[in-house]
């Protein structure tokens, strides 16, 4: 015994060593490696227990295998599996009689620990071991050796091929061997029928595969593979090969439905080439804010990456979803068939095709060489206008609905970053040129047209779908205004709150480069981004969607309402095809209610978007919007105006500022300015020469450096040339007469040179009314009228004195003198009291309430538009303005002559000049009369009441 149990040992060794080298492919039994194997495996073979076998459990596994062949119309495998278990099963075993036997290990004798005199003294059992053991030495039988051979790399292809499966890609392939049944052979069928029924039917050659291979290319297809037999790509798109049969389906219907599987694989295939063509052919995208080296020197345009990367996690669930049904397919557990898959992928081929949809629209066909501004506002409204279109069905639509807004999600995030850098920063971060505002790089900040001319707007056209470049002039929102006007449309979810964005990202530029104080309070590191904000903000309204405006109810309790509440829609649909029962209506709701997780949830960034309840935006996501996402832009909006406002007013005098123009321009400030130009008009009446600048600057220095020496130094005139012609005119002498104040940056983004042009037109007009007025109360009426009489009697033309005698002309002249007075004063009382004084006021109360700085620059132009329009400035009433100035002209030549005697009178000259001041008198009455009877000039009401009054006193 002990002589048969060593070289039983030598013989298990030995084996035991040609395991380890067929295995681990190691030859050298002096190699580390090849002794760490032997001990492992020496191990397993001495302590390792092995238990019976189960011969029921075997034989049970046998025939199941067997019967899963026969399902699967394996005929032959079928045959061969019971012929060869048969065989292994009654062939006999070495070392034993019988056949069987259901052994799981043949000896205990590896054992260490137990001595040859304890193998020999004490007799072998089945309480021992568990087996029966023949006690026979077996010298003379045959020892088994093992098998071993080497498999290259052609013959190891063969052997696939020929025991993998059968070769269906290759031509002229054998078929395979199926079910006679009627219902496997209905193209045999089919094919004989049409060659029984028609003469010229003629079979063409056919390559059969099964049904199992259909759904697995099926799969692949979907999956993204390019390389199929069945299904193959030509010139960029996806056709099925003609050739392809299977047994059971004729030859129209299974090509109908390959065609149409080979519709979305089409759409997988190309919205996997913008993936690969976005990605740089990576094999996973990189998050947005991560870039692939791959994408050269140009930035990267971070909209389609968005857009990309929401694609790219959305064929990740679809994948593993596909891999699930592979899965299936090759266990063999349940019957699968193609009708069965595609019902199964219904879902996920809806939202294919509406993803596809969008694709086409808002990518593919936007022509190749557009701006990327153009490109991002079309895809990012393609998706706003899908979610509102989808919204429009209502719950038919949810699971679309649900799909776009998450992609939306997803794309809009580089906007939304953009805008937070922005309106958080001041600093408009775009190195793409995607966003619809674009910063010119040739205007610095610390310009006076940095407010008007920093930032261009981009729109995009609804009919043409063209670029359109608009200027954002004279205010932040000009340009959306022009835009709304020629039926533009911009990034569509952004118009609401464009202007308030385009403030907050100018105020915040501009706090930076004041450095103010109230620019620095932002903390990144505790800040959450307005993409969080936003995210978080959806959230939250979902959770209050789903939570019970009563007491929370229990799980148990939510779940028997949810079930009530489907068991009557389920009822009300069964009640349509005429079908009342209840029980099949409380059933059909559990199984829809167990299918509640139908949608794979996804989305980006660190916040996860619950879509527990989908109709999160079923006719809400405007609402959504609404509620989420603008609250977050208008609160920043508000601090940073806010903030800029109270700096401009505290640290900058802006207000001050303001007053300082309507003082002077304005002649608010009546005593500084009545010293400046009552010299002017002095001058004029002693008959010298006032038009010399240094003159001029130092009359205004000397009337405004008494009561305001700060603006001294600011104010200063200056003298444009004028058309001779016009100087013909005494009232045009003052033309050319501009009045300049310096006003320091950042002020002079609201008092612009566009500003002080209109101040100094309304500047002029108030001259000359001024001028007139004082050329009328200076005329003198002294004592000496007999004195007058005389003088003027002496150089009266004799025509004169014969028509009429002196003192009734004498009469004349003191008439229409009062006639010109009460003219000029109403005149004046109207522009300083109508007009300046109450616009001042109103002007200063909306100065206080402007809540940023582009409502302050719009109330100061509608300021001077209102006094530019109420004094008769403007072109549409020049004819209104051209009455007035004759009857100004008239009373600077009427005072004049009035100062030179009666001398210089010519014949008829006082009937002239009442005739042109009656006519323009009257003229005036009449205009203005029709104006305020229309109702369309209000204002003039007080200055026509009070010509008329004068007028019918004539």
């Amino acid at each position: 015994l002990s002589k048969y149990k060593n070289e039983r040992r030598r013989e298990t060794e030995e084996e035991v060593k040609n395991l380890v080298k067929q295995i681990s492919g190691i030859q050298d039994e002096e190699d580390q490696n090849f002794q760490l194997a032997l001990k492992f495996t020496w191990s397993n073979f001495r302590f390792h227990r092995f238990l019976d076998a189960n011969s029921h459990k075997v034989q049970r596994s046998v025939n199941g295998i067997y019967e899963k062949l026969m399902v699967h119309s394996d005929l032959s495998k079928a045959e061969s599996w019971v012929r060869l278990t048969e065989e292994f099963l009654n062939s006999p075993l070495p070392n034993t009689d019988g056949i069987k036997v259901w052994l799981d290990k043949k000896h205990t004798e590896w054992s260490e620990e137990e001595s040859e005199d304890e193998d020999s003294q004490q007799p072998l059992s089945r309480e021992d071991s568990g087996i029966q053991v023949d006690r026979t030495p077996q010298e003379d039988q045959e020892k088994t050796v093992p098998v071993t051979w080497t498999v290259g790399e052609p013959d190891a292809r063969t052997w696939l091929e020929q025991h993998v499966v059968t070769p269906y890609w290759q031509g002229h392939t054998p078929r395979f061997p199926h079910s006679l049944h009627l219902h496997s052979n209905l193209l045999n069928v089919w094919d004989q029928h049409l060659y029984n029924t028609d003469p010229l039917y003629l079979p063409e050659e056919k390559a059969f595969v099964t049904e199992t291979q259909v759904i697995r290319e099926t799969l692949w297809l979907l999956s993204g593979v390019k390389k199929h037999f069945i299904f193959q790509h030509q010139d960029g798109k996806v056709v099925v090969r003609n050739d392809v049969v299977v047994t059971h389906l004729t030859n129209n219907c299974l090509r109908s439905l390959l065609e149409h599987i080979a519709v979305y694989g089409q759409a997988v295939f190309r919205l996997q080439r913008f993936i690969d063509e976005v990605t740089g052919y990576d094999t996973e995208p990189c998050p947005p804010g991560s870039y692939s080296s791959k994408q050269g020197t140009e930035p990267p345009f971070r909209t389609y990456q968005a857009f990309v990367w929401a694609l790219y996690k959305y064929f990740t669930s679809f994948k593993q979803e596909l891999t699930t049904i592979e899965r299936d397919l090759i266990g063999k557990d349940e019957t699968v068939t193609l009708a069965g898959v595609l019902d199964r992928l219904s879902p996920h081929l809806a939202q294919i095709k509406v993803l596809h949809k969008v694709f086409c629209t808002g990518v593919a066909e936007v022509p190749p060489e557009t701006p990327n501004v153009v490109r991002a506002s079309h895809l990012l409204n393609t998706l706003y206008k899908a979610i509102i279109e989808y919204d429009s069905v209502g719950e038919a639509s949810q699971q679309a609905v649900a799909l776009l807004f998450s992609l939306w999600t997803e794309t809009v995030r580089p906007y939304l970053e953009i805008v937070d850098e922005w309106i958080v920063h001041g600093h408009l971060f775009d190195p793409a040129k995607e966003f619809i505002i674009q910063r010119n790089k040739d205007v610095p900040v610390n310009h006076r047209d940095f407010w008007y001319a920093t930032y261009t707007l981009y729109s995009i056209s609804e009919t043409v779908e063209s670029e359109e470049k608009l200027s954002d002039a004279a205010s932040g929102s000009s340009g959306g205004e022009q835009a709304s006007r020629s039926q533009l449309t911009m990034v569509s979810f952004l118009k609401p709150v464009l202007k308030q964005i385009i403030m907050a990202g100018k105020s915040m530029q501009l706090l930076k480069n004041l450095d103010c104080k109230e620019a620095e309070q932002t903390d990144d590191a505790e800040r959450k981004s307005l993409y969080t904000l936003f995210l978080e903000s959806v959230q939250s309204r979902l959770r209050c969607r789903d939570d019970s405006p009563t007491d929370t109810v229990t799980e148990q309790q939510a779940t028997k309402q949810s079930l009530i509440k489907m068991q009557s829609i389920v009822a009300q649909h069964l009640q349509m095809d005429d079908i009342h029962d209840p029980l099949l209506a409380i059933n059909f709701a559990r199984l829809y209610l167990e299918q509640s997780d139908f949608h794979e949830r996804f989305s980006g960034g660190d916040v996860i978007v619950d879509r527990s309840s989908e109709s999160v935006t079923c006719q809400t996501f405007e609402l959504t919007l609404r509620s989420c996402l603008y609250p977050h832009i208008q609160k920043r909006y508000i601090e940073c105006c806010g903030n800029l406002m109270t700096t401009l007013k505290k640290d900058y005098r802006l207000l001050e500022y303001l007053q300082a123009m309507r003082n002077y321009f304005l002649l608010e400030a009546g005593d500084t300015m009545y010293d400046f130009y009552t010299a002017i008009f002095d001058k004029v009446l002693e008959k010298e020469s006032w038009q010399q600048l240094a003159f001029l600057n130092v009359q205004l220095q000397e009337a405004v450096g008494q009561r305001c020496p700060e603006d001294s130094s600011r104010l200063s005139i200056f003298l444009e040339t004028i058309d001779p012609v016009r100087k013909k005119q005494p009232v045009n002498n003052l033309d050319g007469l501009t009045l300049s104040y310096k006003v320091p940056w950042p002020v002079d983004i609201v008092v612009s040179s566009e500003c002080q042009r209109i101040y100094n037109q309304v500047f002029l007009l108030l001259l000359q009314i001024k001028w007139a007025k004082y050329s009328l109360d200076t005329l003198t009426f002294s004592g000496r009228s007999k004195e007058v009489k005389a003088k003027r009697l002496e150089g009266t033309p004799e025509e004169v004195k014969a028509k009429e005698p002196i003192n009734q002309q004498i009469h004349r002249m003191f008439l229409l003198r009062v006639k010109l007075m009460h003219f000029v004063n109403s005149l004046h009382n109207y522009i300083v009291t109508r007009i300046l004084h109450s616009t001042g006021l109103e002007f200063q109360h909306q100065v206080q309430e402007a809540k940023d700085l582009d409502q302050l620059i719009k109330i100061h132009y509608r300021y001077l538009s209102t006094i530019h329009d109420r004094c008769l400035l403007r072109e549409k009433v020049s004819f209104v303005k051209e009455a007035i100035m004759k009857v100004l002209n008239l009373v600077l030549i009427f005072s004049d002559r009035w100062q030179v005697g009666f001398g210089a009178w010519k014949i008829g000259s006082i009937d002239k000049m009442e005739s042109d001041f009656k006519n323009c008198h009257m003229f005036l009455v009449t205009i203005l009369n029709k104006a305020v009877c229309r109702g369309s000039f209000p204002h003039l009401e007080s200055l026509a009441l009070s010509l008329m009054a004068g007028f019918e006193q004539c």
